[in-house]
């Protein structure tokens, strides 16, 4: 066959993004598609589920694999978000390692390499948080990893920034396998709406609560229809915590803290959307739900 071939030429494939819990995994994801799909915060373990995002470019299509952070669980909620994230290996063509360079996770980060010393796919380190490294413990790091692993390449990036990411994906794009698109070129995730518009309230309890609610938080989606011809979308929404004592945070003095939890999640919401949003959020105990079989089902997990 001709090799100017348009088949031969574009590549496409399926990038798994593995990491320690708060490496910046879903803040690369978000700053790669150039919008926001993949929630964050300074708290770890809040990405759950896998979080696909596409990303188009004129010689390729990535699709990447969103993942929670990878650690030794032993709570039954982690253990099923660790077993979620590893699963994503066997659809991937390539594995985005992304590891913390400022605060580096050594145990998680074993275990990491542990894994993918089991697997036959390439391997990329994205060394994250360089904005934050003097450069001599940089490379310090830069030639730690490089006698661990025989990655195809290490890119320091700070996600946050930018810095470095286009070389990243440029050395990813070179990984991938020849092959045509896998989605439209108008598709950003496979995600329902209605997802991310949980994900986008569990966000914002997570946020505007501080460190007075732990990550035993989850969001359902109890009603979502679009009125007025598709000029409003009304959401109902529960958000369901384990104990009394985070139910009344989460509220706060007179629902003031609910009701930013609310209008901070509309807002973004209607970002997403592009229409109006009328959001209703309710706040229920369910007593040790990540440690309730049946709770973690409900719940997605």
């Amino acid at each position: 066959m001709n090799e100017t071939d348009p088949s031969q030429s574009f590549r496409s494939g399926f990038v798994a993004i593995l990491g320690a819990p708060n490496a910046g995994k879903s803040t690369l994801l978000n700053r790669m598609l150039g919008q926001k799909i993949s929630i964050t915060s300074k708290k770890p373990q809040t990405t759950r589920n896998r979080i696909l995002g596409v990303v188009h470019r004129a010689a390729s299509q990535m699709v990447f694999l969103d993942t929670p952070g990878i650690h030794r669980a032993r709570h039954p909620l982690n253990t099923r978000i660790v077993d979620a994230a590893l699963a994503t290996l066997s659809e991937a063509d390539v594995v985005l390692l992304v590891a913390d360079a400022q605060t580096p996770d050594g145990p998680s980060e074993r275990l990491l390499l542990e894994k993918l010393s089991q697997q036959r796919l390439p391997v990329l380190l994205a060394l994250n948080k360089i904005d934050l490294v003097q450069r001599p413990a940089l490379l310090s790091q830069i030639e730690g990893w490089s006698g661990a692993f025989a990655f195809r390449a290490i890119v320091p990036i700070s996600a946050k920034s930018g810095e470095q990411v286009n070389p990243l994906m440029d050395a990813m794009e070179a990984t991938l396998p020849p092959g045509p698109p896998f989605f439209p070129p108008d598709s950003l995730t496979d995600l329902p709406t209605r997802f991310i518009a949980a994900e986008i309230v569990r966000e914002k309890a997570f946020r505007l609560t501080g460190q007075e609610i732990p990550y035993a938080l989850a969001v359902t989606i109890d009603s979502f229809k679009e009125e007025k011809k598709g000029a409003l979308v009304r959401i109902h929404a529960t958000i369901h915590v384990e104990r009394d004592s985070q139910k009344g945070i989460v509220i706060g003095r007179q629902g003031a803290k609910l009701r930013q939890i609310g209008e901070a999640a509309r807002k973004e919401i209607e970002a997403l959307l592009g229409t109006g949003v009328f959001l209703k959020l309710f706040v229920r105990v369910q007593k040790n739900w990540t440690r309730d079989t049946r709770a973690l089902r409900k719940f997605g997990y």
